[in-house]
């Protein structure tokens, strides 16, 4: 019997997000900054910890889709140490997607230079990826941007709300083609996307989303096919196959089953890393570490050390 393949699962970096911080005079950069480089460590020093096989990064490396050269550089750092051990996935969220479909996005720079060992999903995909454990079928699916899929005269003089529909019923059609394709694998299957899903809990990733958000069903991704869904793009961390949508009981520590095969596979968001605003202040932050088999996957929820927020209620009437 083989041992499980092991997967880390974390997204919605940010890096450079300032919101509240200072300035730091030796480094030029804020504190802030800091705290998402710290945390991005702690997820990379656990993944090393426990010989992790298979990295997905679920999209929106960075605040801005211009991100400064000190941040490339140090998120590229980071990369490296996960691409040196394990094959790794980055994922191409909103945030890194530039406004013109033939600019670059913040993450191409590793696939132009062809770093070993990491795939930058930059159009829907899927694919066998061999790991020290075995193969995977990883299939994923980036953020859809309107420009690059619903460029066709057909959709021109449509309303919001028709090119709305049209877009989710492109996303969809992608999806349960990448679900046919992955069927036809006898091995531990994967999708990694960047978008919204119906009856997921948003939280204060509304105050930085750019552009519109078009949710697909939950049921087109619920697919037996897959053993494991790994989202990006929602702050909150949450399980869309609990039955109230919430966190359930995955904590640190604990392996958590998906449901067994052939019901619908774990549909995770692993959450954001670091608090941006007073609106995540009670929600935990961390990663998803999976322990993949083909109809018997398990995960858990790890919570890593992120700034507290706290809030202070004073009475200052007279």
């Amino acid at each position: 019997m083989t041992d499980p393949i092991r997967l880390l699962h974390f997204a919605d970096l940010h890096i450079g997000m300032e919101n509240y911080g200072r300035l730091d005079p030796d480094t030029g950069t804020s504190s802030r900054v800091r705290d998402f480089l710290d945390r991005l460590d702690e997820v990379i020093d656990y993944a090393l910890d426990h010989d992790v096989d298979l990295v997905v990064f679920a999209g929106d490396a960075f605040k801005t889709r211009d991100p400064d050269p000190t941040q490339q550089r140090e998120f590229a750092r980071r990369i490296k140490r996960l691409a040196d051990v394990a094959p790794t996935l980055l994922l191409v969220g909103n945030h890194d997607l530039p406004g013109m479909a033939a600019k670059a996005t913040s993450v191409d720079i590793f696939r132009a230079l062809d770093v070993a060992n990491v795939i930058v999903g930059h159009k829907p995909e899927c694919r066998v990826v061999e790991t020290k454990r075995g193969p995977v079928c990883l299939a994923w699916m980036p953020y859809p941007m309107r420009n690059r899929l619903l460029a066709q005269d057909e959709h021109r003089g449509k309303s919001v709300e028709e090119l709305d529909l049209a877009l989710r019923d492109t996303v969809t059609n992608i999806v349960r083609s990448l679900a046919a394709e992955a069927d036809r694998q006898a091995m531990p299957r994967v999708l990694a996307g960047h978008f919204s899903v119906s009856e997921a809990k948003f939280g204060s990733e509304r105050s930085v989303m750019l552009g519109r958000d078009v949710a697909i069903l939950k049921s087109e991704i619920a697919s037996p096919v897959w053993d494991y869904v790994a989202l990006g793009h929602i702050h909150k961390y949450q399980n869309l196959s609990e039955a109230d949508g919430g966190p359930g009981g995955s904590g640190a520590g604990e392996l958590t089953p998906t449901p067994p095969h052939p019901r619908s596979p774990a549909i995770v968001y692993s959450g954001s890393l670091e608090r941006i605003d007073f609106g995540e202040e009670r929600e935990p932050k961390g990663f998803c570490w999976v322990e993949l088999e083909r109809g018997n996957t398990r995960y858990q929820f790890v919570e890593v050390h992120a700034r507290r927020f706290i809030t202070l209620h004073a009475d200052a009437r007279a």
